[in-house]
């Protein structure tokens, strides 16, 4: 099987051939999550695949929002990649220093939520891109403003409500990208909430699963993907959202999930960071 959808990712040699052309912007999305005192912004400026420039999740999102790293409003999203020189006509191909963690997948997600379909991950990410003995460059970056034109598709987008209802209507099979231990209330959150769990009726799937570790975190082949939803009970025909920790690895699922041309998969944006601390909304433990 191959995938329904193969733009979406492009591998370290298409980059390559490609990066001096045009209509092509490269986007470093890295970030760290939690307690790392690691600062992605400052490594960018270390090493960058040349004429990249620096997408940050926790700037470019709701900054008055207690949540981590929600959605903004589609007029700060286009100020925002407007000024990094991102904009209408774009091939975006976006890529994080640690390969296979998911912030690519998040700053993908968003470009789709703010109606710029044009948008690839780059597979495997920096790790990969260096390993093949392909150039960097240090230094900021220095774009040019590009016009972007926002257009918000809700229909990507799930909140608290929206879950809540579905979880007596079951419309959607909600996935959790969570680990396992994790989902099941066994292991603490890195961020901390009130509870431990997961959302009634969820299936768990880690996005770990949908990647090949000793490979670099690339992305499992199509039939692969396909093996580990069906091995988890997920059925392929029917709607399906997406949930995490913080509404980054949710954005891996999907994006896995649109390789294998589920292309309307939506991600709960405030996921287990807002769910897991409001006691009004009901929760489960284990399996």
């Amino acid at each position: 099987m191959e995938y329904i959808n193969p733009q979406a990712l492009v591998d370290a040699d298409w980059l390559k051939e490609h990066l001096a052309s045009p209509d092509v912007r490269v986007v470093d999305a890295t970030y760290f999550a939690g307690s790392s005192e690691r600062d992605a912004k400052e490594e960018f400026g270390y090493r960058h695949i040349p004429g990249a420039v620096f997408f940050d999740i926790n700037d470019i999102a709701d900054t008055d929002n207690d949540l981590p790293h929600t959605l903004p409003s589609p007029e700060k999203f286009s100020s925002k990649v407007r000024d990094l020189g991102l904009g209408d006509g774009c091939h975006i191909v976006v890529y994080d220093s640690l390969g296979g963690f998911c912030a690519a997948m998040r700053a993908w997600w968003m470009f789709r939520v703010f109606g710029h379909r044009d948008v690839s991950v780059l597979d495997g990410g920096l790790p990969k891109w260096g390993k093949a003995k392909n150039p960097l460059e240090e230094g900021p970056a220095n774009p040019q403003p590009r016009h972007f034109s926002a257009r918000f598709d809700n229909t990507l987008v799930r909140g608290a409500d929206d879950i809540l209802a579905n979880t007596e209507s079951r419309l959607e099979q909600v996935i959790d990208a969570r680990a396992a231990k994790r989902f099941r209330g066994i292991d603490p959150e890195p961020r901390p909430c009130k509870r431990l769990g997961h959302i009634p009726g969820n299936i768990n799937v880690p996005f770990a699963d949908l990647m090949i570790p000793a490979k670099g975190w690339v992305m499992r082949p199509a039939d692969e993907i396909v093996k580990v939803f069906e091995a988890a009970g997920v059925d392929l025909e029917k709607p399906i959202a997406t949930t995490c920790g913080s509404g980054v690895t949710a954005c891996a699922v999907a994006f896995a999930l649109y390789l294998i041309g589920k292309e309307n998969v939506a991600v709960y944006d405030g996921s287990w960071a807002e769910w897991g601390d409001r006691e009004d909304l009901p929760f489960e433990t284990g399996t």
